[in-house]
């Protein structure tokens, strides 16, 4: 395979422009759409010469002797009169014209699901699928005597994966992009049947400069972010700076990664060189949404509504302005119009449980994470939200399952691993939660609740010295901090913790800062009491400290602050022998 580096772009320019024109002729649209950015992105590496040659190539005679019946075809076609199409391409044998017959028959079919899909709320019934097996039977014969072409191949793995043939799908796409690698939609269709890294570098694709957006879309979808990110930046420094499906695709890499300010400098590029585009405004919405972007998301709303309001993204954004206003019946119902349009469309499934949730119905909220799941299971969001419905209801082994799955697709997001850890901790399985705890610290902890749960667990153990250097570490991190819960808890316990070690200037220090927080003043001012009367008892020469009942005389004695005036240095971690659970 090619490095990026090393792309042809005017040779890319004139496969794009090829292949576009093959798909539009075949009504393969979103194909077609795709390759129309992409060649639009490379519009400086044009070759005029070779783009007019193109545009005047000569259809092959069997097609010419058809020509009549294609362009009445496709003329209902366009008009998604499907079952119409089909009817007048019957008997035609080239293999345009075949494929548009196969097609026509196989969209009528997923139109009359769809049709019935929207009198009820969740996706096309899939057992509903006996004309899909008289398709496939029919693609079988051919296939066996070797009469499919590239395109009638693409059609052949969609079926086989509607059928869920999986394995059958996989060798049938492969086949078909061997034929036709610049068809994006075989692509596409191939990459939810990728289950992982291990499989991606087994298959057998082709050694074609489209392979590449193909992995860093395979990528995405298995949260394997930072490797995508890799990929679409390079193609981005090397000539696609201004596609904006490159750019839309960094802008998700970096909102998978959480990588909130990064995301919307990528959104905001994407609008000004595509100012109407209404893919991925979803996924920018729910940016603004987590930046509590009141007004730019107004904006966006109103602006998506005016361009179509009746697609499934503008429903998406504008769900998601009702719920930044905790109007959330308002935004469940957007949430449900966005399904009505596309039972198929993952995130409002999703965000429509997100709003349940916060209507705490948590049987509505349930059924819409299913239904998420019966669209993509990849959506950890979803096996996330069924996690955190479940522990609504108190069944922790449920949360286990659901959470277990959520860390799998995830397994780097500390949010999923607290959860995890959590549910282990309900279900006594301690050791297992100190494992997951620790890891959320060590990935980087979203919430900065991990170290202090850890700590609280070693204490419950009677395992001091490792609730010692987790208490240490949680208030080394948080630094002069002093709003976070749990502080006052941490600093309380290393006062005790040096006070038994004889580490006396330590644990004054530690009491001093503990008697900071209301809740544990007292406790405080008892420790310090202490540590006075121990110094007092030591041998040797000491100093007369006037002292009275009040907790200001304690407090402000000299003999609790160090020598030199500054803060003593508590114990790292390492020093207090913090083992890795």
């Amino acid at each position: 395979m090619i490095e990026i580096a090393g792309w042809n772009l005017s040779n890319i320019k004139q496969e794009l422009v090829t292949a576009n024109r093959e798909f539009a002729s075949r009504r393969l649209t979103h194909s077609a759409k795709w390759c129309a950015e992409m060649s639009f992105a490379l519009n400086k590496y044009t070759d005029k010469d070779k783009v007019k040659d193109e545009l005047q190539k000569e259809p092959d005679s069997l097609f010419v002797d058809e020509y009549d019946q294609y362009t009445l075809a496709t003329s209902y076609f366009d008009l998604k009169e499907y079952d119409r199409a089909a009817y007048f391409l019957k008997d035609c044998l080239s293999p345009k014209c075949y494929f548009l017959y196969m097609y026509a028959q196989y969209l009528a079919d997923e139109k009359r699901k769809l049709d019935k899909a929207s009198d009820s709320i969740g996706p096309p019934d899939q057992l509903e699928n006996e004309h899909l097996k008289t398709l496939r039977i029919e693609l079988s014969k051919k296939y066996a005597n070797r009469e499919l072409d590239g395109y009638s191949l693409y059609l052949y793995g969609v079926i086989l994966k509607k059928l869920d043939l999986l394995k059958d799908a996989i060798e049938i796409l492969l086949e078909s992009l061997r034929m036709e690698p610049m068809h994006w939609g075989t692509w596409q269709e191939l990459v939810p049947l990728v289950g992982d890294k291990e499989m991606l570098m087994s298959l057998s694709l082709p050694s074609h400069w489209m392979k590449q957006f193909f992995v860093a879309l395979v990528y995405l979808e298995l949260q394997l972010n930072e490797e995508a990110l890799r990929i679409y930046q390079s193609m981005e420094e090397n000539g696609l700076e201004s596609s904006t499906y490159v750019v839309s695709n960094i802008a998700v890499a970096y909102h998978n990664m959480r990588d909130v300010d990064a995301a919307l400098t990528s959104f905001n590029e994407l609008q000004k060189l595509d100012p109407y585009r209404l893919e991925n405004m979803d996924t920018f919405s729910n940016l603004l949404y987590v930046k509590e972007m009141r007004y730019d998301l107004a904006y966006l709303a109103h602006k998506l509504s005016d361009i179509d309001k009746y697609r499934v993204e503008t429903c998406c954004v504008i769900g998601n302005y009702y719920s930044l206003r905790s109007e959330h019946e308002k935004a469940a119902l957007y949430f449900q119009r966005s399904i009505k349009l596309n039972p198929l469309y993952l995130s409002a499934w999703t965000l429509m449980g997100h709003e349940f949730m916060e209507m705490k119905n948590t049987n509505a909220a349930i059924q819409a994470y299913r239904q998420a799941l019966e669209v993509n299971k990849r959506d950890y969001r979803a096996w996330y939200g069924l996690g955190q419905t479940y522990e609504i209801l108190k069944m922790p082994y449920y949360c286990l399952y659901y959470y277990r799955n959520a860390q799998k697709l995830r397994p780097n997001d500390s949010r999923m691993i607290m959860a995890l850890g959590e549910s282990y901790e309900k279900l006594d399985r301690l050791q297992e939660a100190k494992k997951c705890f620790w890891k959320a610290h060590r990935v980087g902890d979203i919430e900065g609740s991990s170290l202090l749960k850890l700590a609280r667990l070693h204490e419950r153990l009677g395992e001091e010295a490792q609730a010692a250097g987790a208490y240490n570490e949680f208030i080394n991190k948080l630094g002069k901090s002093y709003s976070y819960d749990g502080q006052s808890e941490a600093y309380k316990y290393m006062a005790y913790y040096y006070l038994k070690n004889g580490q006396l200037d330590a644990a004054g220090q530690a009491a001093q800062t503990c008697s900071e927080f209301t809740e544990t003043r007292e406790e405080a001012k008892a420790i310090l009491k202490q540590i006075q009367q121990l110094r007092q008892e030591k041998p040797g020469p000491r100093r007369e400290v006037a002292m009275d009942d009040t907790y200001d005389s304690i407090l402000n004695n000299d003999s609790f602050q160090s020598h030199n005036n500054t803060p003593l240095n508590l114990p790292t971690v390492m020093n207090l022998r913090f083992d890795t659970p």
